[in-house]
């Protein structure tokens, strides 16, 4: 029995071991994600539009939550004007991103999590928006959105939960 419970411990060992070092050290899918999430950051920050339309899926959807659903396109015309005024300056924004989901493979991904925009209007106005999400992910040479869930808004609480 005792043999039987010390090869219990060590396989709750090893396995919480094996789970410390894979989230302390991102796997190339992770990292390749990451870049992706960090180009949406810029092209955002910059009013890259063209680099933002590029992280889209030709394809793409938008959700939000269940009251509307429109193809990614439409949305992303619905935008552009907002990254104008961002790359002329007339508007500062920003997205960040966290994650509390992240399955996959080495061609999809389903990333869940909060992202918060935030804008600076030409009056100085400050806004910062929270918003629990989903995203579906396909690696097409690089990764592209092909469905974006805005689903229902976060608070700043469940934003500061997610590890950044």
């Amino acid at each position: 029995m005792n043999h039987l419970r010390a090869a219990l411990l060590f396989l709750v060992w090893a396995v919480t071991q094996g789970s410390a070092s894979h989230a302390a050290k991102p796997t190339p899918r992770l990292a390749e994600l990451n870049a992706f999430w960090t180009e949406v950051s810029r092209a955002v920050r910059t009013g890259d539009f063209a680099a933002y339309r590029a992280t889209c899926h030709p394809d793409g959807v938008l959700l939000w939550g269940t009251t509307m659903c429109m193809p990614l396109a439409q949305a992303l015309a619905k935008w552009e004007p907002g990254f104008l005024d961002t790359q002329a300056g007339k508007l500062k924004a920003d997205v960040q991103f966290r994650f509390s989901q992240r399955p996959g493979d080495a061609t999809t991904a389903h990333e869940t999590g909060i992202f918060c925009f935030t804008s600076v209007d030409a009056a100085g106005v400050r806004k910062a928006t929270f918003v629990h999400f989903e995203a579906l992910l396909v690696r097409k040479g690089s990764w592209q959105t092909l469905v974006e869930n805005q689903k229902h808004p976060a608070t700043q609480a469940e934003w500061d939960a997610l590890a950044p």
